[in-house]
C-alpha cells in the first residue's frame, strides 16, 4: 500500500514527501543535540567555518539551513532522473529515499558540512553527464572539478570524489587527455583561489595547509551505534544488495546512456565505501553522500520489481525502521 502510493507521480506524492521531510527533521528542533566531536566541527574547513560564523553557531538556524539544503538535494535528485531519464520512469522515489535515509543517524540532523558538500557533488555528477555526446573538448569536466573541489572546502573528504570526474571521462569520452588536464585544473582552482585569499588577507597559509591535512587524516571520534540503528543498517544493507543484484541483471538491456549513468552511480558508491573504510577521518556523516547512489539503486528496484507483496513489505519495514529511530531519539 505504502509503496503503491509513493510510486505515484501526482502532486499528492510531493506533498507526502514534504510532510515526511518535516517529520524526520522535527526531532532535530524538539531534541537539541550537541555536534559530534569530529574534526570538521572543531577545525572546520573555510566555507563551513564561514557558514558557522554567519549563523553564530545557532542550533535552530543550523537545523533550518540543513533542512533547506536537504530539500534542495531532493529536488536535484528528481530533476537529474527527469533530465537524463536513466531509470525510464518519472518518479519521486529518489527524493523520498534521500529524505528517509537522513533519519538513520539523528545526530547528523543538524548543521553539517557534508550536507552542502553533497549538493556540490550532485551538481558535479549532473555536469559530468552533460558531457555525454559533446563534440570536441567538453569543458563540463572543468566545471565538475570546480564543483567537487568547492564542496571539499565544506567537507575535506569530498576531494577524493575528484576521481569520479576521471571515471566520468573514461566512461563517456574517447580518452581525450585534454579533458583530464582541465578536470585536474578544475579541482585545483578553488584551492588556488583560497590560498590566494589567505595570502592577500595576511593569514597563515601554513595553518591552512595543516587544517586541510587534519580534516583529511585525523582519526574521527568513535561513533556508538544503538542496537536499533544496527538492525536498521543490516536490513538496509540487505535491501541495497538485492537492489544492486537486480540492477546488474538488467544493465545490459538498458540504453547506453542509462548504463553509463548507473555506472557513474556505482563508482560514486564505491568511492564512498572506500573513503569510509580507508580514511580515519571519515565516519557516519558520509551517509549524506552514500545516500545519493543508494537512492537511485532502490528506486530502480522498487520501480521494476515484478512481485507485489514482498516489495511492499520491504518498503514498509524500511519506513518503520526510520520512524522507530526518530521516536527513540525523541525520548
Amino acid at each position: 500500500m505504502l509503496l503503491r502510493i509513493f510510486k505515484g507521480t501526482g502532486p499528492g506524492v510531493i506533498l507526502l514527501i514534504i510532510i515526511i521531510l518535516i517529520a524526520v527533521w522535527v526531532s532535530a528542533i524538539l531534541n537539541q543535540r550537541l555536534h559530534p566531536r569530529f574534526i570538521y566541527e572543531s577545525d572546520p574547513m573555510p566555507l563551513y567555518s564561514f557558514i558557522k560564523l554567519l549563523i553564530q553557531n545557532s542550533h535552530n538556524l543550523g537545523v533550518i539551513l540543513s533542512f533547506l539544503f536537504v530539500s534542495l538535494m531532493a529536488f536535484l535528485m528528481v530533476n537529474f532522473n527527469t533530465t537524463v531519464f536513466f531509470i525510464h520512469e518519472r518518479t519521486f522515489l529518489p527524493a523520498f529515499f534521500y529524505v528517509l535515509f537522513g533519519g538513520l543517524f539523528p545526530d547528523q540532523q543538524l548543521l553539517n558540512p557534508v550536507i552542502p558538500a553533497s549538493i556540490f557533488l550532485m551538481l558535479a555528477i549532473m555536469r559530468i553527464m552533460d558531457g555525454y555526446y559533446k563534440t570536441g573538448t567538453a569543458y563540463n569536466y572543468f566545471d565538475a572539478g570546480i564543483l567537487i573541489s568547492t564542496g571539499s572546502l565544506f567537507y575535506a573528504n569530498l576531494i577524493w570524489f575528484g576521481l569520479l570526474v576521471i571515471m566520468g571521462i573514461a566512461l563517456l569520452r574517447t580518452g581525450n587527455a585534454k579533458e583530464i588536464v582541465i578536470s585536474v585544473l578544475g579541482l585545483l582552482t578553488p584551492y588556488l583561489i583560497t590560498f590566494g585569499i589567505y595570502y592577500v588577507l595576511g593569514k597563515d597559509i601554513f595553518a591552512l595547509i595543516k587544517l586541510i591535512g587534519d580534516n583529511l587524516f585525523t582519526r574521527a571520534t568513535f561513533y556508538p551505534l544503538p542496537r536499533l540503528t544496527i538492525l536498521a543498517l543490516i536490513f538496509t544493507g540487505a535491501l541495497i544488495l538485492v537492489s544492486f543484484v537486480q540492477l546488474m541483471q538488467r544493465m545490459n538491456s538498458k540504453k547506453i546512456k542509462s548504463r553509463k549513468t548507473f555506472s557513474l552511480m556505482i563508482w560514486t558508491f564505491l568511492i564512498s565505501i572506500t573513503v569510509y573504510l580507508a580514511l580515519p577521518s571519515a565516519s557516519v556523516e558520509l551517509v549524506w553522500i552514500m545516500s545519493i547512489p543508494i537512492s537511485y539503486f532502490l528506486t530502480h528496484y522498487f520501480v521494476f520489481v515484478k512481485k507485489k507483496l514482498v516489495p511492499e513489505i520491504l518498503f514498509s519495514f524500511l519506513c518503520f525502521f526510520i520512524l522507530f529511530i526518530q521516536i527513540w531519539y525523541l525520548r
